[in-house]
């Protein structure tokens, strides 16, 4: 009879007896920490042979690294005795006298403590009274906290001192999986060691050699699917393999694993990935549906999906990736042909899309359909040009409708010997009609264009002298410092100030104003600083509680409604709008005279005299 079938009996009689495989296959010694954690054993062996034993370790890294058994391997050569050796040695092939004690987690000067349940002062306190007292047999007592980064603040500060100076026969083992919440004091103090994920490869030898020694039939691509869920934790790997053994009745197959972790066929996400890059939606869509009816999870496959992604992508850069032992056959052989025949840029933009899709995917309430749109989307962008070909393609466009444009008019008429211009040309040439200019709502400047009054200098170049030195910027109102503001380029200062300034006082180098409601509390420090950069002169710009002006805004909407005020009291205005019901003035605006309208003002006639309120020719009204 063999082991299993002996504590498979023995379990099956008794109701208990049977450990699952993370906890019988715990690492016993540093030999087995190798797997995935050789940078860690190197330096504590090197550490054990010179006498260089710090007071205190700290382990961090994920879930199931081996953080806690480390911390016990770690206590286990701290006082490793034998007949032959009474010394701290990482050679623990023959067990010690304390060995199977810290390892079963009993021995009594090896105290392991969950910070998790004893997060207070006063647990620390008990600690900080118990290290003065030498170890009952062992050589040190040592302190294995868990999860230390729940301790509170006060318990973190308790600690401190005696973490920096303990007692010769004390040592500290921390473990964590948030490094970052750990103090840095704390760390300071502590010798770090951070435990690496470990590979999918290395996952897969452990899970091969442990089936082997529990009999059990496991397919290749079984525990490759299972090396790959457990992201790089041992024991969750080891926990999943439990549950396949279960699952399969004691023979691990490919399929039941499959089912049993919701995951897609491989070979059928290779399968959808040809469709998305070929751009076949209609195929693709009855690929993930069949996924999806045979129980696969929408957002595994979308994930699925983006691991071969990465996995094509990186055989381009990497062709020796390939040989991952987590990899089945179809994926390694396919992944290299599109890494041959997809571009990066494809690549790329679906790697991009599938990491904006799978979070849509697993926050919608309808997975499957957004998983279907995800993929839509994706063969719909496999037609799309790379950027940079679509640049270059309307580069090449650019240059072809140049050299064909015609350097002369084509002669008009139904003749043979004008220049023919193809229909790009014509397209090229045609420049899109300026957008209508919005009106503005302030006074309209009329500019026109002045002649040269020498046109016979034109192309003569003349040699002037330096110019002098402008002089400071002059500030003599709110105006003049939002036109500031626009000449500098600043058209948040320039809407701030607009908005809530309100002017009181204005000399120079001196600024006194109110504020309207909602303005920034940065406002004026920030005006301060603007105006000596802009003015070259020192400003203090004051809060003022005296009467102030109202600011640009306020102004100008009482001026505007002064001005529709004035525009109802006129008569024709007026009767305008009791000819068409229900009519309205929507605006007024003032129109600039003319160059012809300011010399007729020098002498005016009497029929331009009105009364105050009157609309003169020259107003613009919108109704």
């Amino acid at each position: 009879m063999s082991d299993t079938e002996r504590q498979s009996q023995d379990a099956a009689s008794t109701g208990t007896g049977y450990r699952v495989l993370a906890r019988k296959y715990r690492p016993k010694d540093f030999t087995d920490l190798m797997v995935g954690q050789e940078p860690m054993v190197r330096t504590l062996t090197n550490a054990f042979e010179t006498g260089r034993i710090a007071q205190a370790y700290m382990l961090t890294g994920v879930r199931g690294v081996g953080k806690t058994t480390t911390a016990r391997i770690l206590a286990r050569a701290l006082n490793y005795k034998t007949a032959e050796i009474d010394k701290p040695t990482i050679d623990l092939r023959v067990p010690g006298e304390h060995c199977q004690a810290i390892m079963e987690g009993r021995h009594v000067d090896v105290i392991e403590m969950d910070a998790a349940s004893h997060t207070g002062i006063d647990d620390i306190r008990e600690i900080i009274e118990q290290v003065r007292y030498r170890p009952v047999s062992a050589r040190y007592k040592v302190y294995i906290i868990d999860e230390v980064h729940m301790l509170s603040t006060q318990a973190f500060n308790g600690l401190l001192k005696t973490l920096e100076e303990p007692p010769e026969h004390v040592k500290f083992i921390f473990a964590t999986t948030e490094i970052r919440k750990v103090p840095i004091t704390v760390l300071s103090r502590c010798q770090r060691f951070d435990l690496r994920r470990i590979s999918a490869s290395d996952l897969v030898g452990l899970f091969t050699t442990i089936a082997a020694k529990e009999g059990i039939e496991a397919e290749p691509d079984a525990l490759a699917m299972i090396a790959r869920a457990a992201e790089g934790s041992a024991r969750d790997g080891l926990s999943l393999m439990d549950q396949a053994i279960a699952h399969g009745g004691g023979v691990v197959q490919a399929e039941a694993v499959r089912g049993m972790l919701g995951l897609a066929d491989r070979a059928r996400i290779v399968d959808l990935f040809q469709h998305v890059v070929r751009g076949d939606v209609a195929s693709a869509l009855n690929e993930f549906q069949s996924q999806y009816e045979a129980g696969a999870n929408p957002v595994v496959v979308l994930t699925d999906l983006a691991d071969f992604t990465h996995l094509v992508t990186r055989l381009k850069y990497v062709p020796d990736a390939a040989n991952d032992p987590s990899l089945s056959e179809v994926e390694r052989t396919k992944a290299a042909e599109f890494a041959q025949s997809v571009a990066v840029t494809t690549l790329s933009r679906i790697w991009q899309m599938l990491l904006k899709g799978i979070p849509e995917t697993e926050n919608s309430s309808r997975t499957a359909g957004a998983a279907e749109m995800v993929l839509i989307r994706l063969a719909h962008a496999a037609h799309l040009p790379a950027p940079e070909d679509a640049a270059r393609r309307l580069a090449e466009f650019s240059n072809e409708g140049n050299a064909s444009r015609p350097s002369s008019p084509a002669p008009s008429g139904n003749g043979g010997g004008g220049t023919r211009v193809p229909y790009q040309t014509s397209v090229q040439a045609r420049s899109p009609e300026p957008a209508p200019r919005p009106q503005p709502s302030g006074p309209t400047a009329m500019l026109r264009a002045v002649p040269n009054p020498e046109p016979q200098n034109i192309g003569r170049v003349e040699t002037r002298p330096a110019e002098a030195p402008k002089p400071l910027v002059s500030v003599n109102s709110i105006s003049d410092i939002v036109d500031l503001a626009a000449e500098k380029r600043d058209p948040k200062m320039k809407a701030l100030l607009r908005t809530f300034v309100r002017p009181v006082r204005i000399e120079p180098g001196r600024l006194d104003v109110s504020l309207a409601e909602g303005a920034p509390n940065t406002l004026l420090n920030e005006l301060a600083v603007k105006l000596r950069e802009w003015t070259g002169i020192h400003w203090i710009v004051s809060l003022s509680r005296e009467e102030s002006q109202p600011t640009m805004v306020e102004a100008e909407a009482k001026a505007q409604e002064q001005r529709v005020s004035d525009a109802r009291q006129d008569p024709d205005v007026a009767a305008i709008l009791a000819q068409f019901p229900g009519a309205k003035i929507i605006d007024v605006r003032v129109r600039a005279p003319t160059p012809e309208e300011e010399a007729e003002e020098i002498k005016p006639p009497a029929a331009a005299e009105s009364e105050e309120g009157d609309i003169l020719p020259g107003d613009d009204i919108e109704f």
